[in-house]
C-alpha cells in the first residue's frame, strides 16, 4: 500500500472489476478496495443473473436482434423520459460490444430461463449466476496483476479541486494507512443498506424496508464524494425497487426472495384491497415498480392471492405460499378481515372478461368496470386451495449519485469536470435511470461504465 498506483477502484462489484481490467488492459497499475470481506465480495452483482445488451440478430444464445432504437425505446418509457439522452444512447450503443468484451474476461453466457421473464431475446442469463460471473472477472484481474484487498474500509478521501489525492483506508490487521494513486475510480454501490439515510427520504416507512441486496452498501464513498464537490445527480427516493418475501431476511435476500407471480392473480394491502393495475405491461418492465407500491401501502406489507390453477406458472421462491382451503381460511392465516377479502376478490372475479390468456404477450384477457383495472392477464380466482405470498419493499439499489460524463469522468458542483475521478455502476446509475428499471439493465450500467472508466482513468494516470 505504500507505493502510488496508478488507479485505485472503491468497490467489487461488476462495475469495480470491469474497470479495474480495463485499467489493467491499458497498462495501468491497480488496486482494488473491497469492503466487504473475501466470501461477500462482489456487492449485488452477486445476486444478479442476467445483463440487457443491445444486438442487431440472434445468436447462441438470443432468440432474435434486439436493436439500439427498441433499447432506448424501452428505456425512454420506464424512466417516463427521466434520463440524459446522450449517456443513455451512449451506454446502449456501447452495451452491442459489452456482449463479446465481457466473454472475453472469462464470463460465460447460457440460454435464457423462460417462465415470466419473457427476456430470450433481450437479455444474455450468466452460466452459473453472478457470483460465478464475478469468480470469472476476479480471476481474470487477478491474473493480469491487477491487486485486490479485501475488508479495506475507506474512511476518508483526499480531494483538492476537483483532484483525488489520497484514501484513508481502515483494515483488520494492518490498521488505518494511506493509498495514493494517480487516478481514481468509485464503484461502492448506492446507499440502500443505510436505514438512517433512506428514513430521510421515505421517514419511518424505511424501518419496514428490506434491503435485496448487500448489507455493505452503506454509501459512505458516496457521501464523501458528495460532501467534497461532485455534483449529485437523481432523486433520492427513486430506487430499484421489488417486491419480495415479507419473510425474506433483512438484507442479503438476492434474486430468491422476489416474487413474480403477481400478473396472475391480485395485489391487496392489509385493509384487503386492491390499489394498482397487477396486468399493467410484461412482467420484466414493470416488476421493478411493486416495491414502490407497496411501500406506499400502509405498514409497507400488502399480500399477492392466486389460486390453485398457477401454482406451476412462475419461478418459484425460497418460501411456499401460505394456503387455505377457503378465502376466509386464507385471511385469517394473513390475519386479513375475510368479509373484505371475500368481498375484493367477489367484485374481482365478476369483472374478468373472456379472453385468450396468454402472459408473453399483451393479451386480451382483462377486467371491466372494476377501479383499478386488470388490464391484462385478468382470470377468475376460484380454484381452491387459495394461495398467497406476503410481501414488502425489497430494495435493490438507490439512484442518488454522482453526475458524471460521457468518460464516466465525475463532474464537479461547478459544472467542471474533475481532474482525475470516475465513476461506474450503481454510485452513477441516476445519469441514466431517473426512475423505474427494467430487467438486467443495472448490470449494462457497471459493466458498460466499468469499462469505459477504467480505460479513461488509465488513460489519465499515464499523461
Amino acid at each position: 500500500m505504500n507505493r502510488k498506483f496508478d488507479v485505485l477502484v472503491i468497490g467489487g462489484g461488476n462495475a469495480a472489476l470491469c474497470a479495474a481490467i480495463s485499467a489493467r488492459r491499458a497498462g495501468a497499475s491497480v488496486l482494488v478496495l473491497e469492503g466487504a470481506p473475501k466470501f461477500y465480495r462482489g456487492g449485488n452483482t452477486r445476486h444478479t443473473r442476467n445483463m440487457r445488451c443491445a444486438h442487431d440478430a440472434a445468436t447462441e444464445i438470443l432468440t432474435g436482434p434486439y436493436t439500439e432504437e427498441e433499447f432506448w425505446d424501452d428505456l425512454l418509457r420506464l424512466t417516463g423520459g427521466q434520463t440524459d439522452e446522450e449517456l443513455a444512447k451512449f451506454m446502449i450503443r456501447e452495451s452491442k460490444d459489452i456482449l463479446n468484451w465481457i466473454v472475453e474476461q472469462g464470463v460465460r453466457w447460457q440460454p435464457s430461463l423462460g417462465g415470466t421473464l419473457s427476456l430470450g431475446r433481450t437479455n444474455s442469463f450468466f452460466l452459473g449466476g453472478g457470483r460465478a460471473m464475478l469468480n470469472a472477472l476476479y480471476l481474470t484481474a487477478e491474473k493480469l496483476g491487477v491487486e485486490i484487498a479485501y475488508d479495506a474500509e475507506v474512511i476518508d478521501l483526499e480531494i483538492e479541486d476537483g483532484m483525488f489525492l489520497s484514501a484513508k483506508l481502515k483494515q483488520p490487521i494492518d490498521g488505518i494507512s494511506d493509498v495514493r494513486a494517480s487516478a481514481l475510480v468509485a464503484a461502492a454501490g448506492g446507499f440502500e443498506a443505510n436505514i438512517e439515510w433512506l428514513k430521510e427520504y421515505w421517514g419511518e416507512a424505511a424501518d419496514n424496508f428490506l434491503i435485496r441486496g448487500t448489507p455493505y452498501n452503506r454509501g459512505s464513498i458516496l457521501k464523501m464524494l458528495l460532501d467534497k464537490g461532485v455534483q449529485d445527480i437523481g432523486d433520492p427516493t427513486q430506487c430499484h425497487a421489488v417486491a419480495i418475501d415479507a419473510r425474506a431476511p433483512k438484507f442479503d435476500g438476492g434474486i430468491i426472495t422476489r416474487h413474480d407471480s403477481v400478473i396472475f392473480g391480485i395485489v391487496v394491502n392489509k385493509h384487503a384491497q386492491r390499489f394498482y393495475d397487477e396486468g399493467e405491461d410484461i412482467w420484466p418492465k414493470r416488476y421493478a415498480i411493486w416495491g414502490r407500491l407497496v411501500a406506499a401501502q400502509p405498514d409497507q406489507i400488502a399480500y399477492i392471492i392466486f389460486d390453485s390453477t398457477v401454482v406451476t406458472s412462475f419461478m418459484p421462491t425460497l418460501f411456499p405460499p401460505i394456503a387455505g382451503a377457503s378465502i376466509a381460511e386464507l385471511a385469517g392465516k394473513l390475519e386479513l378481515d375475510p368479509a373484505a377479502l371475500e368481498k375484493t376478490i367477489t367484485e374481482f372475479n365478476a369483472a374478468v372478461q373472456p379472453g385468450t390468456f396468454d402472459h408473453t404477450i399483451l393479451d386480451d384477457c382483462r377486467t371491466d368496470g372494476l377501479t383499478p383495472p386488470k388490464t391484462h392477464w385478468a382470470r377468475r380466482i376460484e380454484t381452491p386451495p387459495y394461495l398467497a405470498y406476503p410481501v414488502r419493499p425489497g430494495i435493490t439499489f438507490t439512484y442518488l449519485g454522482t453526475r458524471v460524463n460521457k468518460q464516466s469522468r465525475m463532474v464537479m458542483k461547478d459544472g467542471k469536470p474533475s481532474a482525475n475521478m470516475f465513476a461506474a455502476g450503481e454510485i452513477m446509475a441516476g445519469n441514466v435511470l431517473g426512475k423505474g428499471y427494467a430487467a438486467g439493465i443495472g448490470m449494462t450500467i457497471g459493466s458498460v461504465f466499468g469499462r469505459v472508466a477504467g480505460r479513461e482513468a488509465a488513460k489519465n494516470a499515464k499523461n
